[in-house]
């Protein structure tokens, strides 16, 4: 995800840098430290040339799916609410992933009937819920030290964790 927000932001990665931080090279004999560079070096190329073009991304994570909503008739996946983010941390960078659609996305609406059969497959335990999410980039924030990928969830699949039983398909309108 760091290789994805500096192509995405179009800021050239500290690639020397994170060669110098890498265990390998820090550990490395005098002997070897330059090999150890060379081939440290070439995989983070590797990686960096890898997220090139990339537009969407599939992400899995905790649902945090509410109990049902009979008022409005719906159930609320938090982890996709606008406030929502997710982080992702390492070599000295933080990028985080927004929803610029999550007021919309986080909405799912069932009625009555299919509510009871959800709450049967979940139990009252709504943490107990997966969701696999296509996101969609659009657009990018650079900050210090990384930044923010803000994304429109196209969408997602929720599962009931212990059993794997399927509990919901959502295309989210866009």
């Amino acid at each position: 995800m760091i290789f994805l927000y500096y192509d995405l932001a179009g800021v050239k990665p500290p690639l020397d840098q994170w060669v110098e931080q890498d265990t390998r090279v820090q550990f490395a004999t005098a002997f070897d430290k330059a090999a150890v560079r060379t081939t440290v070096r070439a995989e983070l190329e590797s990686a960096a040339a890898a997220v090139r073009g990339v537009g969407f991304i599939r992400v899995s994570m905790n649902a945090g799916l509410s109990d049902y909503d009979p008022t409005y008739g719906e159930f609320s996946v938090r982890a996709l609410a606008p406030s929502s983010t997710l982080e992702f941390s390492t070599l000295s960078n933080k990028v985080s992933v927004r929803f610029a659609n999550g007021r919309v996305a986080q909405l799912w609406r069932v009625p009555p009937q299919e509510a009871q059969v959800v709450r049967d497959k979940v139990g009252g335990y709504g943490n107990d819920v997966t969701l696999d999410a296509l996101l969609r980039i659009v657009s990018v924030q650079p900050g210090n030290a990384g930044g923010t990928i803000t994304t429109e969830v196209i969408e997602y699949e929720m599962r009931e964790t212990r059993r794997g039983l399927t509990i919901g398909r959502v295309q989210v309108a866009q």
